[in-house]
């Protein structure tokens, strides 16, 4: 079992400084904000070699003026080695959960700003890593640099502490209590979201669920699609799962690929990204391979290929042997949220029985009922 842990060399939260961000704020219950930096292109410059790299993000007040206008208290926190998010990894997500953790009673929201290639999978990550969160926890952060003159980091960041710090205004409870991804205009659930474009600055794409608000000349929230607020207090995990692999299906895929997938050493699940409604092939030693993985105790989840794919295991006779061997079927959930589901489910060190009804069952929203 590959399980991650924060590295030791990890710092501890509480040693990390709180830097304050000049705003309007002047009331004493102004909603407070924690301002995360983790790196990626928002914080980007260029450097000796002339490539776009993650720098220190230094006097965002004055690269955003915008800033200074919000009625809320910001404080911001840069990470000691931003890091372009194509270098993310478990641990990360375990630290960034135990800094929010560690923060979690001071602020009434969080922002984190984060490359966006693999924000998808930090989203699902803390998603899953921070049961019963009550407050919201909005990723965010641009396809340009902060400092760029056509720059969407303003815009999004600014966006982003507002929903951050959102109340109902007539129960004055959190507006969203979930981890969510706001790019362009549009919140989207941490466990829908999906990477689409790297040249537009509609990143992401909300799959298979409506977004959770939209950003007009107001803030538009759709309650009925944001989760309730908690019954019980924040528990936040620490251990992931990091012997799971992705399989994609493809015409002419041969067995030596199959089982050198499923054939890893230390492997503990693997999603398998199928065709349409979740069919594969029917040939014998395709599923004699997945027999055979099913065996040594690795995990399957059935993900569609599909956009807007969601995977009905027995609609069709290509996927009704997939059940048989105890496959899993995952519903309408992501590429992303099925692989950081992997990863969290297996590391809670469950038996068989439990761990097959979480993976098959809705945890933070990433399935449809």
């Amino acid at each position: 079992m590959l399980i991650a842990h924060c590295p030791l060399m990890a710092p501890d939260p509480a040693d990390l400084p709180l830097a304050p961000l000049p705003t309007q704020a002047t009331a004493a219950d102004a909603p407070r904000v924690l301002l995360v930096y983790t790196g990626g292109t928002v914080g980007m410059a260029v450097n000796a070699a002339g490539e776009l790299a993650p720098m220190e993000l230094q006097r965002l007040d004055r690269q955003m003026p915008e800033l200074a206008r919000l009625p809320l208290r910001v404080s911001l926190l840069s990470l000691p080695e931003p890091m372009d998010s194509s270098n993310v990894a478990p641990a990360d997500w375990l630290f960034w959960a135990r800094l929010i953790g560690h923060h979690y009673a001071d602020f009434d929201g969080f922002v984190v700003l984060h490359g966006t290639d693999t924000m998808a999978y930090s989203a699902a990550a803390l998603s899953y890593l921070l049961e019963h969160l009550g407050k919201p926890v909005v990723f965010t952060g641009a396809q340009l640099p902060v400092g760029a003159s056509r720059s969407d980091a303003q815009r999004n960041l600014v966006t982003a502490l507002e929903i951050a710090a959102a109340r109902h205004p007539c129960a004055s409870t959190v507006r969203v209590p979930e981890v969510g991804v706001f790019f362009n205009d549009v919140l989207i659930r941490g466990t829908r979201a999906k990477k689409v474009e790297s040249q537009q600055f509609a990143a992401f794409k909300s799959e298979n669920y409506p977004p959770l608000a939209r950003a007009g000349i107001g803030l538009e929230f759709s309650d009925a699609s944001i989760r309730r607020l908690p019954a019980g207090r924040l528990r936040v995990h620490q251990r992931l799962e990091t012997g799971v692999a992705v399989l994609r299906l493809f015409p002419g895929i041969t067995a030596a690929v199959v089982d050198a997938v499923l054939g890893v050493p230390g492997l503990r699940g693997c999603v398998l990204e199928t065709y349409g409604s979740g069919n594969a092939p029917t040939a014998a030693w395709f599923l004699a391979s997945l027999a055979r993985a099913r065996q040594r105790g690795v995990w399957l989840l059935n993900v569609s290929q599909c956009v807007e794919g969601r995977v009905v295991q027995g609609k069709y006779q290509t996927s009704a042997a997939l059940a048989d061997l105890g496959v899993v079927g995952g519903n309408d959930i992501t590429t992303e949220a099925a692989v950081t589901k992997l990863m969290f489910v297996l590391g809670l060190g469950l038996d068989e029985a439990r761990i097959r009804q979480l993976l098959g069952q809705d945890l933070r929203g990433e399935i449809t009922p």
